[in-house]
């Protein structure tokens, strides 16, 4: 019975491999078709429905990339040498596999795949194609504009890895690439009052830079080159910093608790103690009110820094985007003392009383806790604005 099975199985496996080939076959996949039929070869040699398969395939894709490359060659245009270079290749990777299977037969009859060397057509092909970039590279760094410098890379790039010895070709690609990058700079602009350590401005601006950057566009923060030329600017303008006074008010309250304070015995009405059904006497639990005065002090100083953020487009110079931005930081210390009984109050007024008024801290200080909320504005801004950079 698990023969039979495994014999069924293997029935259904070759048919489903006949199939898929034949099937890519009539679509006209014949790449596919020809893949297809090698992996079922290689599992059976003898299967004559798949040699079939192959052959047809491959003899009908070979006559139209043939066909093709005739008529590449005959409209003589130099951007043509790729196509052909890919054609010749392909035609060489399919000879290789169709190979792997050989020697082949339908029924009696031998199959034959005549071996074709393409080595000389292709390599010809591969440096026409190669002094093709080159040359429609060199035309196109002459127009001075940033998208043909970033053309011009990918003409020198492919004419390097088709030849690769192309005189001075590592300085064409160098240059293309430098005269196609877009760089920008991020700079912090201080419109108010007070001034801001050298440290704290670099921190409030310190975005990722990796990961704003990409294959065309460049941040900085830092100029390190005076005459260095920009092609966007990024002005991020801290233009108004409120800071309040020290501010303390007090609160009073009295708080009450009723404490068990031991026990009575309950009399009847002729003065006597009361028992229960047991025989025990009746106690009734005493109690007392314990008050204490809580007196809290609460400290809070506020801070609130607000600007916005220019993308800026040099040459012509144009305000591509304008954003709003803002922080805020709060200080709250909150204490308290007691006067009286302790034990009327809870934990949580308990603990309170634990805390002792502290020092405000200072303006400065204040800026600085709030530059921790301005700098996730900033990234966001310059993260939402990469779309207006290219």
């Amino acid at each position: 019975m698990k023969r039979n099975l495994l014999f069924f199985i293997a029935i259904i496996m070759i048919l489903s491999g006949c199939a898929s080939s034949k099937k890519q076959l009539e679509k006209g996949n014949y790449d596919a078709s020809i893949a297809t039929a090698v992996k079922q070869l290689r599992r059976n040699p003898q299967d004559s429905k798949q040699a079939d398969i192959l052959e047809r395939s491959f003899n009908i894709i070979n006559e139209q990339d043939n066909e093709r490359i005739k008529f590449l060659k005959l409209e003589g245009k130099p951007q043509n040498w790729d196509e052909i270079y890919q054609t010749y290749k392909r035609m060489s990777d399919r000879q290789s596999l169709v190979r792997t299977v050989m020697p082949l037969n339908v029924g009696t009859r031998p199959v034959d795949f005549p071996y074709v060397d393409y080595m000389t057509e292709m390599v010809e092909a591969k440096h026409k194609a190669a002094d093709y970039y080159f040359a429609h590279g060199n035309e196109l760094m002459k127009n001075n504009m940033k998208d043909s410098y970033r053309q011009a890379y990918a003409e020198y790039v492919r004419a390097k890895d088709y030849v690769g010895d192309y005189e001075g070709i590592d300085n064409k690609i160098q240059e293309a690439r430098n005269l196609g990058m877009s760089r920008v700079f991020i700079s912090l602009q201080n419109s108010t009052m007070l001034k801001f350590p050298p440290d704290f401005e670099a921190n409030l601006i310190n975005v990722n830079l990796q990961a704003l950057n990409s294959d065309w566009v460049e941040y900085t923060t830092t100029n390190l080159d005076s005459t260095a030329q920009y092609d966007y600017i990024i002005n991020v303008n801290v233009r108004n910093i409120t800071v309040s006074p020290d501010q303390t008010s007090n609160e009073d309250k009295v708080v009450k608790r009723d404490v068990e304070d031991g026990y009575s015995y309950k009399l009847d009405k002729n003065g006597n103690v009361m028992r229960d059904s047991l025989g025990n006497d009746i106690k009734l639990k005493k109690y007392k009110t314990l008050q204490c005065a809580l007196i809290s002090t609460f400290q809070t100083k506020t801070c609130q820094i607000t600007g916005d953020i220019e993308t800026i487009q040099m040459n012509p110079d144009k305000l591509l985007k304008k954003d709003p931005i803002g922080a805020q930081s709060n200080f709250q210390n909150v204490s308290a003392r007691a006067v009286g009984d302790q034990g009327a109050l809870n934990d949580e007024q308990l603990q309170k009383t634990k805390t002792q008024i502290i020092p405000f801290p200072s303006d400065i200080d204040m800026v600085i806790r709030c530059s921790e909320s301005l700098k996730g504005a900033i990234r966001g801004s310059i993260q939402s604005n990469r779309r207006l950079i290219f």
